[in-house]
């Protein structure tokens, strides 16, 4: 349902056409059709406020009876047999309508195929709309940082962008290619530019492609998400196809011989000191007339793409980070060694997490069902009391069970479950310790058990950690108090009034 919310937010918001909504969203043309059709058919405006189950039972009812269409021969299969010795198209057409009696005759199958063949291998000369493609590539080079208290070298990654119709380009250093880097590349492009194209032509980095196909890239999620909240479309380069790029590969190539091999006998020990290098390159490449055209970039730009360009937002996107993980019996996510609630009966459930350096947004099946401030102590609980059970107990295990399992171990592990719950503002937030202590029992004696939660009460470590690390190191074995020593009285040595 992600994708079919994409495709209509393509349509009808940024207005492309089926066969950019169809390479943005990785999927075929046809159905990129038959979901817009759907849609006009179900007599649904957008934007929608149904959620994704009710936006399915709407667009996908069950389908009426149908006649069966004339099948079309699959033409890489027929190219591939023309190759055999003694096979011709006559031969393929006749073995195509034995297949299927109701298929379409013989000359119809050759110039179909023909077609099929003259559109293959073919080199398109690009002619590009003004605000329509923005190139984005990294160079091949990098540029050595020097850090000034060690003097160890530190290679810097360089970031191009390059606008399609005017060749306005963007270039920048960064520390790696990863995906923090990537997207606060992308922020900083559309700041200079003063606005943002209608499509990115991204290489099949992993940073920005999470799957690479030739066919169907899958876009990263933190990738995917900033593309909907500057309301541009990704379509990706195909595999091993640079022609799909010509300009990017051409502006990295420009960048590398007019900006870095400029920069080779210079030395630099900040990010900052290199980037203001590059800047004030940037400026001469954009202001340098045309070889074989009249005007600059920036002229062009100024003239024909700036005015294109879709506006900002009001505030530049905030990197965020998604992940997919599952409701544990405490009904909280992991994110950062951060524990964070979700409402109880998602309990077993996989739910999207959305997490920035300020909040944690939870999403179910597409619908947010939680959202807390970023916590940032670990292995502490964020917890809202409305997303505990009325009796306050979780799918499988509850503060009485927990008390009687451990009291089957001895005295001391139920004193210091109980202990370990005390702590909490909430019982459940002391689950998963107090499982990790039960599991100990399972590689353990009890009697080492129970020593070691006695140390472990003895000096007030409450943790699963500290019953582990007592196990482990043979702790429990030794004195659980030290012996009395006498007390010493002298004059040099202050007494405990003195500190009051």
């Amino acid at each position: 349902m992600r994708k079919i919310r994409e495709v209509l937010r393509l349509k009808y918001e940024a207005g492309l056409s089926a066969r950019a909504i169809a390479r943005s969203v990785n999927a075929g043309r046809t159905t990129v059709q038959e979901y817009l059709q759907r849609f006009a058919a179900s007599g649904l405006s957008w934007p929608t406020e149904l959620d994704d189950a009710a936006l399915e039972s709407r667009l996908f009812p069950p389908p009426p009876l149908a006649g069966m269409a004339r099948p079309e021969p699959d033409w890489t299969v027929v190219q591939h047999e023309l190759r055999r010795k003694g096979v011709s198209l006559s031969l393929l057409w006749q073995e195509y309508k034995e297949r299927e009696p109701d298929g379409f005759q013989y000359s119809w199958f050759c110039d179909c195929y023909r077609a099929w063949l003259g559109r293959q291998d073919l080199v398109m000369r690009q002619h590009h709309r003004p605000g329509e493609q923005c190139f984005i590539d990294y160079a091949g080079m990098t540029v050595p940082v020097t850090d000034p208290g060690t003097g160890e070298l530190r290679p810097a990654q360089i970031f191009v962008a390059v606008l399609g119709a005017s060749a306005y380009t963007y270039v920048e250093a960064t520390w790696s290619q990863s995906l923090p880097d990537w997207i606060g590349s992308h922020v900083r492009a559309f700041t200079f530019f003063g606005g943002v194209p209608e499509i990115l032509v991204p290489d099949n980095l992993k940073s920005g492609i999470a799957k690479t196909c030739r066919y169907e890239p899958d876009a990263n999620p933190t990738y995917a998400e900033m593309a909907r909240y500057y309301d541009v479309a990704v379509i990706p380069a195909r595999v091993r196809k640079p022609r799909d790029k010509a300009l990017a590969e051409v502006s990295v190539q420009i960048a590398e011989r007019w900006i870095l091999a400029r920069l080779r006998h210079r030395q630099f020990f900040t990010l900052a000191e290199l980037n203001a290098a590059i800047r004030s390159l940037v400026l001469q490449l954009n202001t340098k007339p045309f070889r074989k055209r009249p005007g600059s970039r920036a002229e062009v730009f100024a003239t024909l793409e700036a005015p294109a360009l879709k506006a900002l937002p009001d505030a530049p996107y905030e990197y965020a980070q998604w992940k997919r993980a599952k409701i544990h019996p405490d009904y909280h996510v992991e994110i950062d060694r951060h524990y964070y609630s979700v409402p109880y009966p998602l309990v077993g459930k996989t739910v999207d997490v959305r997490y920035s350096n300020a909040t944690v947004e939870i999403f179910h099946r597409g619908k947010r069902v939680a959202s807390h401030l970023r916590g940032k102590a670990p292995h502490d609980f964020t917890t809202v009391e409305s997303h505990m059970p009325p009796s306050h107990q979780a799918a499988r295990w509850s503060p009485e069970k927990l008390l009687e399992q451990a009291a089957r171990i001895g005295p001391h592990t139920r004193t210091l479950m109980e202990a370990l719950m005390l702590r909490r503002r909430y019982p459940q937030q002391a689950f998963r310790s107090g499982m990790g202590i039960l599991r100990l029992a399972k590689t353990h004696d009890r009697t080492l058990m129970e020593a070691a939660c006695a140390r472990a009460l003895h000096i007030q470590a409450i943790s699963y950690r500290s019953v582990a690390s007592i196990l482990d190191k043979g702790l429990d074995r030794q004195a659980s108090e030290q012996p009395d020593r006498p007390i010493i009285h002298h004059g040099n040595i202050r007494g405990p009034e003195y500190f009051h």
